[in-house]
């Protein structure tokens, strides 16, 4: 008997992590369409505090080695010590989500890189300026270190960022995520709030953008009177908002809701007038197209990704990052004009529609074995 193909993805985190988030979910439905085609399958990733070093998910194998601070130092160690002689896997997956591993220049066995986007210069919105700059020398290391590689993108935007770095396109394919319509869909039942709404989803990290929401919210009120925020997500910068939102005189207007549940998540989605997600730079912007099937308009950053998963001025409204009036204005517009909110809305349905998890984990994992 033909013993089953091996394939080892590697990326920071597994679907149990704290703080696992879009990323890993489009790597899980990947690892689960290999598992469905009968590969065996093993997620390395670094551990987190409470977890065992091993653990069994969906048919997977997860094994966790090292912390977050050093996971992408010990790989060469643990593929040296455990995926390597007879144990060498037949393809190896590396999602670049944090920071390059290299896994390339430690195995002879092929690799394929999955790239949700790359931070570039937007690091510096996130960690200090020596952390900031460690990425973004490794970052400029891909196009050589993975010089044998094929490439796995989620959107145009993050293709050309690869392109331009010296990447041949040929070698990169375009793979949008997909969505659980069975969770997300635009449901009768849930009437839009009596007030004006907006939502924000994500993690409350500096560089998603929510302090350039949070300026322009006086400017919103003062147009659109009872107008209230609400912010779905946990992260270390959410006391340095709630500080802001403070000395902007707007806390009555912005609410924190903190981590929920999917159960929870949706109906706000699915209530608000408008989702905004202010982020500079997205691998795709899952958020907005789940807020789209929802039925609910989307104002968004004209950044990398979202002017993928946004259709300008068909689902949502892309305003120029930063750009402090002309994101109040538009939040403003959408706000107050009841048929321009239905027909994003309208839109954002059809739009969502397009996007299944099955049919993006097929092609990507076709993508990344060569298959397709």
């Amino acid at each position: 008997m033909t013993a089953a193909r091996h394939l080892l993805a590697v990326n920071f985190r597994d679907p149990a992590h704290p703080e696992a988030g879009g990323a890993e979910l489009h790597l899980e439905e990947i690892l689960l369409e290999a598992v469905r085609q009968g590969w065996r399958v093993t997620w390395l990733v670094n551990g987190f505090v409470g977890a065992p070093s091993e653990a069994e998910h969906r048919g997977m194998r997860i094994v966790r080695r090292g912390d977050w601070w050093n996971f992408n130092l010990i790989v060469p160690k643990v593929l040296r010590e455990e995926f390597s002689g007879a144990n060498r896997p037949d393809l190896i997956v590396e999602d670049i989500n944090k920071v390059p591993c290299f896994v390339g220049q430690f195995t002879d066995a092929p690799v394929a890189v999955i790239i949700p986007h790359l931070f570039g210069t937007t690091a510096f919105q996130e960690a200090n300026a020596l952390i900031a700059a460690y990425v973004v020398a490794l970052e400029k290391m891909i196009p050589a270190a993975y010089a044998r590689s094929r490439f796995l993108v989620i959107s145009e935007s993050t293709r050309d960022d690869l392109v331009a770095r010296g990447v041949p396109s040929q070698r990169v394919a375009v793979v949008h995520c997909g969505l659980n319509h069975e969770r997300y869909f635009r449901d009768p039942a849930v009437p839009k709030t009596a007030h004006p709404s907006l939502v924000f989803v994500g993690r409350l990290r500096r560089y998603k953008g929510l302090d350039w929401v949070i300026r322009t919210l006086p400017r919103v009120r003062a147009a659109v009177p009872g107008v209230k925020l609400a912010v779905v997500g946990d992260g270390p910068w959410q006391g340095e908002l709630v500080k802001q939102a403070a000395a902007c005189g707007v806390s009555d207007v912005v609410e924190f809701r903190g981590f929920v549940p999917a159960r929870e998540k949706v109906p706000l989605l699915q209530s608000a007038w408008a989702l905004v997600q202010p982020s500079p730079k997205e691998g795709w912007g899952l958020t907005v197209v789940e807020a789209g099937a929802c039925g609910t308009a989307v104002v968004a950053a004209d950044s990398p990704g979202l002017r993928d998963s946004v259709r300008r001025d068909q689902t949502g409204l892309l305003v120029p990052y930063g750009d402090d009036g002309a994101l109040a204005a538009a939040l403003v517009r959408v706000l107050g004009d009841e048929p321009l909110r239905a027909s994003l809305a309208g839109a954002g349905v059809e739009w969502a529609a397009r996007f299944r998890w099955d049919d993006c984990a097929r092609r990507s994992l076709a993508a990344l074995t060569g298959e397709c």
